[in-house]
C-alpha cells in the first residue's frame, strides 16, 4: 500500500500499522499505484483530482453523496469505481456497498480485482448508484447508531442496579450473537423476534415500549436527516 496524507505523521502511522510505504505527495501515489483510492472530504473532489486525475490509472471512491457521474466528469478517461465501507471492516465483519456501474469500468479483469479487494473487508453489497447514499445511512452511520442503542440499553441495566461493566458484557455479547444469529437465519429478522417473544411475555411488553417510544420513526427521520446532510456537504 501506498499512501499520502496533508499531515504527514498520519501517512506514517497508518504505514506502520498496515505496511506500505508513505509518500510525499497524491502526485506520487498517483504516479505509482495500479488504485488510488479516494479517502478525502467530498468538497475537496476537484481540489485532489487537480494533482491526482492526470497520472492515476484507475480510481475507487470513497466519497459521501458523490455520484459517479461527479467522479467521470472529475477523472475523464478513467476508470472509476464508487464505494461506501462501514467501520466494523476494521474486524473484518463489516459491510461494503459499491455502486454498479451498467457502462463498466476497467474492464471484467480490473473491475473483478476492485471486487475481490473490497470484498476482503467484509459483505459486499452492489446497488444502483442512486440508493449508495440511502444504504450508506444504514451501513456506514449504522455503527454508531448501534453503539447508542447499546450505551442506552446498558444505563437501563445501571438505573436498575446491574454494574456498567456487566452490563456492556451482556448487551454487547447479546448484540453479537443476535447479528450472527440473523446471519444464519437468512436475515429473516420477524422470526427470530417472534422466536423470542410469547404472547403477552415480558419480550412483548418490551417491545411494545420501545414502539410507544417511536423507535422505528427514530431511525427513519435519523436516514432523512443523514441525506440531508449528504446533498449539504457538497454544495
Amino acid at each position: 500500500m501506498l499512501c499520502s496524507d496533508p499531515v504527514a505523521e498520519r501517512a506514517v502511522a497508518l504505514v506502520g500499522e498496515v505496511g506500505g510505504q508513505a509518500l510525499q505527495s497524491n502526485r506520487e501515489v498517483a504516479e505509482r499505484a495500479d488504485l488510488v483510492v479516494l479517502c478525502h472530504k467530498p468538497a475537496q473532489l476537484k481540489e485532489v483530482a487537480a494533482e491526482v486525475a492526470p497520472h492515476a490509472r484507475a480510481v475507487a471512491s470513497i466519497l459521501a453523496a458523490t455520484p459517479l457521474k461527479a467522479l467521470r466528469e472529475t477523472y475523464p478517461d478513467r476508470p472509476v469505481y464508487r464505494l461506501i465501507p462501514s467501520l466494523p471492516v476494521e474486524v473484518r465483519q463489516g459491510a461494503v456497498v459499491q455502486a454498479g456501474d451498467e457502462n463498466g469500468s476497467g474492464g471484467a479483469e480490473m473491475d473483478g480485482k476492485v471486487k475481490e479487494l473490497f470484498a476482503e473487508l467484509g459483505t459486499l453489497v452492489e446497488l444502483p448508484d442512486g440508493l449508495v447514499d440511502v444504504a450508506m445511512g444504514l451501513m456506514s452511520c449504522g455503527p454508531a447508531y448501534v453503539a447508542l442503542v447499546a450505551e442506552a440499553q446498558i444505563d437501563a441495566g445501571v438505573r436498575r442496579g446491574i454494574p456498567a461493566s456487566q452490563g456492556a458484557e451482556l448487551v454487547v455479547q447479546t448484540l453479537a450473537g443476535t447479528a450472527a444469529l440473523l446471519a444464519r437465519r437468512g436475515n429473516d429478522t420477524q422470526a427470530v423476534r417472534r422466536e423470542v417473544t410469547s404472547p403477552g411475555g415480558v419480550t412483548a411488553k418490551g417491545l411494545d415500549a420501545l414502539e410507544r417510544g417511536g423507535l422505528r420513526a427514530a431511525f427513519s427521520d435519523a436516514l432523512d436527516a443523514v441525506l440531508e446532510q449528504a446533498r449539504t456537504s457538497t454544495r
